[in-house]
């Protein structure tokens, strides 16, 4: 069973895999300190000096000068700025995201394709067929 599964974690895209969650985990916290550290503050200040860590609404009715007051007070809050926040770091992941496979695209070549081979044209259908055809695969009329 142990030599099995050195097998299994030797394999390339194992260990691949493993360095991807690595990578990526460590890409999500520089992300996030993106958006909350450079992104978010220059923004709350243009729209009048919010900061978007203490936007809630308290379901109690209750009024709370931050969302550390409120919870403090364990009153049920809908924390909106912290779901704007993670929402600005998802888009900035999945940009991120597109231009890197963007990149990759234009660095792959494009496959190769075979020749068309050559084609006639069904006397019934009009339709477009193998040279070599005996019956027409639209119509299924015999061909001379």
């Amino acid at each position: 069973m142990l030599k099995e599964f050195k097998e299994f974690a030797a394999r390339g895209n194992v260990i691949d895999l493993a360095v991807g969650v690595i990578i990526g985990a460590s890409f999500g916290k520089i992300v996030s300190s993106l958006v909350s550290d450079v992104i978010m503050p220059p923004v709350g200040l243009l729209i009048g000096r919010v900061d978007f860590k203490n936007l809630f609404v308290s379901l109690n009715r209750e009024s709370y000068a931050t969302l550390a007051d409120a919870q403090k007070a364990a009153a049920p809050t809908i924390n909106y700025g912290v779901f704007l926040n993670t929402l600005f770091e998802f888009l900035i992941v999945a940009f991120v995201i597109f231009l890197l496979v963007r990149q990759i695209n234009r660095m792959v070549p494009p496959p190769v394709t075979a020749p068309a081979a050559p084609q006639k044209t069904c006397g019934f259908c009009a339709s477009e067929i193998p040279l070599a055809a005996k019956r027409c695969p639209h119509c299924t009329s015999a061909l001379a």
